[in-house]
């Protein structure tokens, strides 16, 4: 009988070979990404809801990287004590500093805003489309006029400061836009929706900025944060059992392993931006969840269903349906621990309410 050979699998040369290709392409990432790195000095930076939370901690950076920054949002008060902090942390230079009154979803007060910038500081070398609302509560209570105004605030006002700025940038060939969406724009999270809603179309905005501009020189960078810990729950909407609400939305808010710390948050999105990347997802728990919704949508969705059933159940629509901000609801189910996490950080992110 004929001897045969036996063929052995290659596959630690198979495995080596995959190995060595990542490697590969990881090093050519990372040679891309430095040599799309911006200096922040002396550039324009404009972050909209730069008087509060996030927006204000990302300007405060943009400051001590030697920006020109112009904040701009609704609440006039707000605002001005956001300016004047500025510019004391710029040593006194006024100039360095511009605070707007804006509501980013009049196309008209953007253009206005963006003119004013331009002739105040120079035309905008970095955007950062931070303002938004987030409105809570169970689905039976959400009505038209919630995903409507989310809608408004969260996705036409970060596209009309695109389309006010986009120009310019690519006429220069250079420029950065940051969209500051969220981990609810990649999976819809219970009690969220319109939040959720609005987010996802986000993202796609944002994609698809991205895909447009590079050709100038433009690099559009999408962010996705999870929890933050700004002191914002005070300042969100809440309908249905409206202390129920805000106790679980504080509370998962400010939890020290799910949340991050905004002062990193804000360094990140900075250093994401410098180097134009695509997409930003942080803290680590929420990038675990967004790959695995990513790779399981279906489990993910189920797992999300579950966690609703555990949250408060609609109301009496008379009760259900009126809205609250979160610094007019006091409850005494959130934990002490969480409370004064959250006051701590309502004075270091200027979340304190204004007086009008």
């Amino acid at each position: 009988m004929q001897g045969t050979t036996e063929r052995r699998p290659r596959t630690p040369g198979l495995v080596w070979g995959l190995a060595a290709a990542a490697a590969g392409v990881w090093a050519v990432g990372q040679a891309r990404r430095r040599a799309r790195r911006i200096d922040y000095a002396d550039k324009v930076a404009l972050v909209t809801g730069g008087s509060r939370g996030l927006g204000l901690e990302l300007a405060r950076q943009l400051l001590d990287a030697g920006a020109r920054v112009a904040i701009c949002a609704r609440d006039a008060e707000t605002l001005e004590r956001a300016r004047v902090e500025l510019v004391e942390r710029a040593g006194g230079d006024a100039a360095r500093v511009v605070a707007v009154p804006c509501d980013v979803t009049d196309a008209g007060q953007v253009c206005e805003m963006v003119s004013l910038v331009r002739a105040r500081l120079g035309e905008v070398d970095v955007l950062v489309n931070n303002a938004g609302i987030i409105q809570v509560g169970p689905t039976e209570h959400m009505t038209l006029a919630d995903y409507e105004e989310a809608m408004r605030i969260n996705f036409h006002g970060p596209l009309h400061l695109a389309l006010a700025v986009a120009p310019a940038m690519r006429a220069r060939g250079a420029g950065r836009i940051v969209n500051v969406s969220s981990i609810g724009g990649k999976f819809a999270v219970p009690h969220l929706g319109p939040y959720s809603a609005s987010k996802f179309a986000l993202v796609g905005l944002s994609e698809g900025l991205r895909v447009s501009l590079a050709k100038h020189g433009v690099h559009v960078t999408t962010v996705c944060p999870g929890e933050m810990r700004t002191g914002s729950p005070r300042h969100a909407i809440f309908k249905g059992d409206h202390e129920a609400e805000y106790a679980w939305f504080t509370t998962s808010d400010t939890a020290p392993v799910l949340s991050m710390d905004t002062r990193r948050a804000a360094s990140r999105i900075l250093d994401a931006a410098r180097h134009g990347d695509a997409e930003l997802v942080l803290p680590f728990p929420a990038w675990l969840q967004v790959r695995f919704h990513a790779l399981f949508p279906g489990l993910s969705a189920d797992l999300n269903a579950l966690f609703e059933r555990g949250l408060p159940g609609p109301v009496a629509d008379d009760v259900g349906a009126a809205r609250q901000h979160g610094r007019d609801v006091e409850s005494d189910q959130v934990p002490d621990w969480a409370r004064k996490i959250q006051d701590r950080m309502a004075g270091r992110f200027n979340q304190r309410p204004s007086e009008n």
